[in-house]
């Protein structure tokens, strides 16, 4: 029985994202996962041309296109597996043989000279909307219900209508 193979034809993932396209760099926030994305120049590159119809190599030329020289292709290697890891292609295509089960680490010491524009993405984990409710910052007063939105102050103190003057430290 054959195995099937996952599609060579990268394809970023659009929905439920908000992007936000700066000088240089991509911000994305993930609605699904309440984390937001930031993509350095490159990744950003990679992430903009996975279009579905782009394969690995055309991926590759279009890199080397946009930095007006030779690039090596495990630079886009390395890009399209970090935007796996951050779930930001709908489709990955599966890796070569001789990049299988190699770290990042090692990706980035084959890539040499070039590591100044190595693929990069930071991810941190946003608070969801629910703890962003949770109550009055440090050093405010709960003195309205609306300050109380989960019915406890941020220093643990209960509001119950009426409401009660609860102040922070």
């Amino acid at each position: 029985m054959k195995t099937e193979r996952r599609n060579q034809l990268p394809k970023a993932r659009r929905d439920q994202l908000i992007i936000k396209e700066l000088p240089d760099e991509v911000l994305v926030y993930d609605l699904e996962r309440d984390k937001a994305h930031c993509l350095n120049q490159t990744a950003a590159l990679v992430w903009k041309n996975c279009d579905g119809k782009k394969t690995v190599a055309q991926l590759h030329e279009v890199m080397e296109k946009n930095a007006g020289g030779p690039l090596p292709e495990d630079m886009i290697w390395l890009a399209l597996d970090q935007l796996e890891t951050f779930q930001l292609l709908d489709e990955a295509p599966e890796k070569p043989f001789q990049l299988t089960g190699i770290s990042r680490r090692s990706l980035v010491k084959r890539i040499g000279f070039a590591a100044l524009a190595v693929p990069a993405i930071i991810s941190i984990a946003a608070p969801s909307a629910q703890a962003q409710a949770s109550g009055a910052p440090p050093g405010a007063c709960c003195t309205t219900n609306a300050n109380c939105a989960s019915g406890k102050c941020a220093n643990g103190g209960s509001c119950t209508p009426p409401p009660t003057k609860i102040c922070m430290p």
